[in-house]
C-alpha cells in the first residue's frame, strides 16, 4: 500500500493487529511498523517453541473449514466480525463452493482493512464490508445495510475469529458473548477462536502484551480454557469440540488433543 492509499487521520507509525495478522499470514499489505511488531511477536513464540505464523495459519484454514462445514450444513449467511485485511479463501470464496447464493457481510473498524475489503468485493453484490465495533453487537445486527443484505430469520452465522482476545477486559468480553448469542436465536452458529494461555510463562505473557500495547487495539488477552469455553454459554458445541486450530476438523476429528501448549482455540457453537 502506498502514501496516497492511507486514510486520512490513520499513523501508520502505530501498528495495526490486521496488517499485523497479514504478514503472519506472508501477505504484502503492512507497514514498517506492523512488521516491526509482528517480528517481535514471532520471536517471543520462538522462545515459547511456538511457531507464531503456523499458528496464524492454522487459525486461518480453521476459518475455512468452519464455513465448509456450515455452507455444507445449508447456512448460506454470515457476518464476520472482525474479518481484517482479505487474503486467500475469504468466507464468501469459500461458502461459495459449496452454495452459490451465499451472502456475507464483513465487519471491521480499520478503515485500511475497509479500503481493501471493498475494492475486492465493489463488483460483488451478494458481500458487504462495513465499519463496524465487536464492543457493539447491537449496532451491527441492527444496522439497516444488515438488515437490508441478509433475511436474519433465516439460518446464519456470526465469526468471530481471533478478535475477542483484543478484548482485554473479561467482564467486557463476556458482555460482548452473551450479546451476540441472545441475538442468534435457536439454530444459528458462532465462529469463534481465541489465544489460549496454555503453557505460556508470565514473562512470555507480559511481553506479549507490552508489543500488543504498542497496536491501534491497545493490548491483547491470553486466556484460559474454561473462559473462552464460558464464550459458548449454554450453545451445543459441535464436534470436535473446543480444541487447537490445527486440530479443528469435524471430518477428521484428532485422535489427541494437546492443551498444554499455548497457541489458539477454536469451536462452532449452535444455539439450541
Amino acid at each position: 500500500m502506498g502514501p496516497d492509499q492511507v486514510p486520512a487521520g490513520i499513523d501508520v507509525q502505530v501498528p495495526s493487529v490486521a496488517r499485523m495478522y497479514d504478514y503472519y499470514l506472508g501477505g504484502k499489505d503492512n507497514f514498517a511498523s506492523d512488521r516491526e511488531a509482528a517480528e517481535k511477536m514471532i520471536e517471543i513464540g520462538r522462545q515459547m517453541g511456538n511457531d507464531t505464523r503456523e499458528i496464524a495459519r492454522a487459525n486461518r484454514g480453521f476459518l475455512g473449514r468452519a464455513v465448509r462445514m456450515l455452507a455444507k450444513a445449508g447456512v448460506r449467511q454470515f457476518i464476520d466480525i472482525g474479518a481484517g485485511l482479505p487474503t486467500q479463501d475469504n468466507v464468501h470464496q469459500v461458502a461459495r463452493r459449496h452454495v452459490s447464493d451465499a451472502r456475507v457481510v464483513y465487519v471491521d473498524n480499520d478503515p485500511i482493512v475497509l479500503i481493501h475489503a471493498r475494492a475486492l468485493l465493489a463488483s460483488d453484490p451478494e458481500v458487504l464490508a462495513l465499519e463496524g465495533d465487536l464492543r457493539n453487537p447491537d449496532a451491527i445486527f441492527d444496522d439497516p445495510r444488515v438488515t437490508g443484505h441478509l433475511d436474519l430469520t433465516q439460518p446464519y452465522a456470526v465469526l468471530m475469529v481471533a478478535v475477542l482476545h483484543f478484548v482485554f477486559d473479561d467482564e467486557e468480553a463476556d458482555r460482548i458473548t452473551a450479546r451476540v448469542r441472545e441475538r442468534l436465536g435457536s439454530g444459528n452458529h458462532l465462529v469463534l477462536s481465541h489465544i489460549y494461555v496454555g503453557d505460556a510463562g508470565d514473562r512470555a505473557t507480559q511481553a506479549g502484551q507490552q508489543v500488543y500495547s504498542t497496536t491501534a487495539s491497545g493490548g491483547i488477552a491470553r486466556r484460559g480454557y474454561d473462559r473462552i469455553a464460558g464464550y459458548f454459554g449454554d450453545m451445543e458445541v459441535l464436534a470436535p469440540g473446543l480444541v487447537p486450530v490445527a486440530d479443528w476438523d469435524p471430518e477428521t476429528p484428532p485422535e489427541k488433543v494437546d492443551l498444554v501448549r499455548s497457541g489458539i482455540l477454536a469451536g462452532v457453537g449452535r444455539v439450541r
